[in-house]
């Protein structure tokens, strides 16, 4: 702080005398006054720099928080297009598995190695949190549904009612990301 229009100076008995611009000394009240002053500006400013600080304190906390959350996120999205790209490997295994007639044509000692490595991918994407969803019998939901085709049903219990499942759908960790494709059942009077 520059205080412009007082001197200090120090005299032979090494008191401190403070002086006006024209050299008249200061009477003791009036120097106590101007301390008082000046140590109101001194703690003023050093309250506004305490605030200061506990504010760019808690501002920081909140970026830390905030830079944990985006990274979580970043790896949670990197995780889910990973498995998204890896279903397509689990369903042509499945697919395989589906046509008995040549399946049953191939050594059972090659089968049964396919075998495991299909089990072990498909533990290995279960255990990262995918789930299978597999509706059969269920209500048609369009939001975890994708209707492919709409049977005519006799029974008017089965309208909307998913008949089958002509593709499983997958969620990882709650969150759909391959609706399940299905047959619904539509009752007709």
């Amino acid at each position: 702080m520059d205080d412009t229009n007082n001197d200090i100076n120090i005299d032979t008995n090494e008191e401190i005398v403070e002086t006006t611009e024209e050299g008249e000394a200061l009477s003791a009240q009036d120097q106590i006054k101007k301390l008082r002053e000046k140590l109101k500006v001194a703690v003023t400013e050093k309250q506004n720099y305490l605030e200061g600080l506990q504010r760019e304190r808690a501002d920081f906390v909140n970026y830390k928080k905030r830079e944990e959350g985006e990274k979580l996120e970043l790896i949670k999205f990197a995780t889910e297009r990973l498995i998204d790209d890896l279903i397509p490997v689990l369903q042509n295994f499945e697919m395989a598995f589906s046509n008995k007639e040549a399946w049953e044509k191939v050594d059972a000692n090659w089968r049964t190695g396919v075998e495991y490595i299909y089990t072990h991918l498909k533990q290995t994407l279960l255990g990262s949190g995918l789930e299978e969803i597999n509706p059969v019998g269920q209500q048609f939901d369009p939001y975890r549904d994708e209707a492919l085709e709409h049977v005519s049903v006799s029974d008017k219990a089965k309208d909307h009612v998913i008949i089958e499942v002509t593709q499983k759908g997958y969620k990882l960790n709650g969150k759909i990301i391959r609706p399940a494709k299905v047959k619904v059942g539509e009752f007709k009077a």
